[in-house]
């Protein structure tokens, strides 16, 4: 086997269920779907492998992805977005930004904001998803959209107002949607 066509990703243990599913649903549906075979050790280290059924080159990458988006906190269905070429996954980690406990726990509730709010928000104009879990922050979507996505969480782990941020995400959302109007055009 060809040392390029392997990918080894460390993810959670406690997100080993996730990527494996029910009965083993969710580690065949990414192992049919792109044709690499997936081993998960018990303290989380996953190896992905080609195999004789993989016909995208950067099938053990997507793998390697879809692996580390489900271990970031995303949904097995959500992560397999990355099976298309148009999505991407960006992590931001916290920790450098942050030099104490203290203050990874402020920077991570500062991204998710009072109820939630500013992590949807972040959703809702980008049209991406986001991931608040351990020492990172996860954005998964179309490439520009999650570019964006990933600079709004940069900046209010600066230190940035949430209010600075929401109009960054705004005037960039009336970009894509002037660039996507004159597409149809």
């Amino acid at each position: 086997m060809d040392e390029g066509n392997i990918e080894v990703v460390k993810i959670p243990s406690d997100r080993i269920g996730a990527l494996v599913g029910k009965n083993g649903t969710i580690k065949n549906k990414i192992e049919r779907e792109l044709g690499v075979k997936l081993e998960i050790s018990e303290d989380g280290e996953v190896t992905i492998f080609s195999t004789e059924n993989t016909e995208d080159p950067l099938a053990t990458w997507k793998g390697r992805d879809i692996v580390r988006a489900i271990g970031r906190g995303f949904t097995p269905e959500k992560a397999l977005k990355l099976l298309s070429d148009d999505y991407v996954l960006e992590i931001v980690d916290i920790s450098d930004y942050a030099s104490t406990a203290n203050a990874l726990r402020r920077l991570k509730g500062r991204v998710i904001g009072s109820g939630g709010k500013s992590r949807r928000y972040i959703e809702d104009l980008t049209d991406t998803d986001v991931s608040v879990y351990g020492k990172t922050v996860a954005i998964l979507g179309e490439y520009e959209p999650a570019q964006i996505a990933k600079e709004a969480v940069c900046m209010i782990l600066r230190g940035t107002s949430h209010a600075k941020m929401y109009k960054y995400l705004e005037s960039h959302r009336q970009d894509i949607k002037r660039r996507e109007l004159e597409l149809w055009k």
